[in-house]
């Protein structure tokens, strides 16, 4: 995983979770797992800056060469059927001429590329999409390598921009901007991912779909979080599990065996790290994210202590169903010890925030707020 925060991954906080001192002792032993891992992801820093290049020379020519951007809005928020999305026809015009500007448009798209969750698939991607090459023993060029990776890479940033619109709790001041370059983004993916053949794309349009239902029940879990139960957690996941194990078994080229072995590794990794991300968004939003497997653990127990240990406790469930997709591997693959070192990457990411929260005694203050948390989001 490369994190936003490096201190995350640092010897110190390597030391202070069980699975951060398995990662210390690959790395003393250089073990196979690390060295892989090393590997891609000091190729994908490299790769990255031209990713993102490449990426903001695309969404720039998307912006400024729409003949009719009020057509093109309506047709995203229609398709994603979410009005919280859409931005008034009265702006368009006014935030594509700020958008326009290449370093108003850069900064953006730096904003968005920011996160965990985007920067932690690319080197994985990579390595999945290798190693389906090397076993189906058939040559992808760079070219569409580069477009499938690109494509599924800027579909998971997409998730970016729609969270921080929905839940207006992060780059307040640039919402408007993100609400028009939704659907350029999801244009270029789209563009992108096609380069893998008409399988990969309506892999990725099943993947997309079964994401936006998880949105749709995030949304509405938003609006009345005291209704969340076990069920509609499992469906608000959707979104995680969806969008990276679409990516998963495009990584494949949607090709058996491997495009559902990828597609469970990847899937349920998401779903633990989404764990992860909930307690790591409670320390910096102070406060239990709405919806989130902490609030219902919270609710339901009323005891917020216990709630975030259980939500610990469904990360590393997640991860055991991640860790089956290794035993699906077909013997002559060579990456399994870097998706080993990868789930051990995860597990460490998810107790270290545990760990801060038990570190600053924040459950106290969580629980405090519990119900005046729940009564404003109404």
């Amino acid at each position: 995983m490369s994190a936003k925060e490096s201190k995350i991954f640092s010897k110190v906080s390597l030391w202070s979770t069980n699975s951060g001192k398995k990662i210390i002792k690959q790395v003393l032993l250089q073990e196979k797992g690390y060295k892989q891992y090393s590997k891609y992801r000091r190729q994908s820093e490299g790769e990255f800056t031209e990713f993102t290049k490449r990426f903001l020379l695309s969404l720039h020519k998307k912006l400024i060469s729409d003949t009719n951007p009020k057509a093109t809005m309506k047709k995203f928020v229609d398709e994603i059927e979410s009005n919280e999305l859409s931005l008034d026809d009265s702006k368009i015009d006014s935030v594509r001429e700020r958008l326009s500007k290449p370093d108003v448009l850069a900064d953006r798209v730096q904003r968005i590329l920011n996160s965990n969750f985007v920067k932690m698939t690319f080197p994985v991607f990579s390595a999945l999409i290798d190693s389906a090459s090397d076993f189906y023993k058939e040559p992808v060029s760079k070219e569409v390598r580069t477009s499938i990776v690109d494509g599924h890479v800027i579909a998971i940033d997409l998730s970016e921009p729609m969270d921080r619109i929905m839940d207006a709790d992060e780059d307040i001041e640039f919402l408007d901007d993100y609400k028009l370059m939704n659907p350029y983004i999801l244009e270029i993916a789209r563009e992108k991912i096609s380069a893998g053949g008409d399988s990969v794309l309506k892999a990725f349009e099943d993947g997309f779909k079964d994401a936006r239902i998880g949105q749709y029940i995030d949304a509405r879990l938003k609006l009345n979080p005291e209704s969340i139960n076990d069920e509609n957690m499992i469906g608000c996941y959707k979104k995680y599990r969806a969008v990276m194990g679409t990516a998963g078994r495009n990584m494949a080229f949607n090709m058996a065996p491997l495009n559902d072995i990828f597609h469970l590794g990847m899937a349920k990794a998401a779903e633990c790290v989404g764990c992860g991300n909930e307690m790591e968004d409670a320390i910096a939003n102070g406060g239990i994210k709405i919806p989130s497997w902490p609030l219902y653990y919270s609710i339901v127990t009323n005891d917020v202590e216990k709630a975030f240990e259980l939500t610990l406790s469904k990360s590393e469930i997640y991860l055991d169903e991640a860790k089956i997709a290794l035993e699906m591997l077909p013997e002559e693959m060579s990456i399994k010890p870097f998706l080993k070192f990868l789930f051990l990457s995860v597990s460490h990411y998810n107790q270290y925030w545990f760990n801060v929260m038990k570190r600053r005694d924040l459950f106290p203050y969580f629980q405090k707020n519990l119900s005046i948390s729940i009564k404003k989001s109404k």
